[in-house]
């Protein structure tokens, strides 16, 4: 399963929910998409230092956020603030003991340059 994550128009995320409920309904594994407005609102939200975070999450599996920014060598608030905005965005999970985990295989970044501004 991967996320994918675009700019398109305003309203087409509900087209985007309707595609991964019938998927679901179907008993088929759908991928996770994330819709911005623009690509300025894309890349406020991903920056480099979170999509570096989510390759780092993905390589190390479930792990405290501590032992991430250990890893990551950044500052634990810093890194904390990161992954609550990260889970908000539905591309970071919290397990039952309070570990986060990235339960995707790939990140795809979709933006037709027509509609990025």
């Amino acid at each position: 399963m991967k996320a994918i994550i675009e700019v398109s128009r305003k309203g087409s995320v509900f087209k985007a929910a309707r595609e991964q409920i019938a998927g679901a309904k179907r008993g088929r594994p759908t991928d996770y998409r994330l819709s911005f407005e623009s690509a300025r609102m894309l890349f406020a939200e991903l920056t480099p230092a979170r999509l570096d975070l989510l390759n780092s999450l993905r390589g190390m599996g479930a792990v405290s956020v501590y032992a991430l920014a250990k890893a990551a060598g950044r500052n634990y608030s810093n890194v904390h603030a990161d992954i609550a905005r990260l889970v908000e965005l539905g591309l970071v999970a919290r397990t039952d003991d309070e570990r986060v985990e990235v339960k995707f295989d790939a990140v795809e970044i979709r933006m037709d340059l027509a509609r990025a501004a």
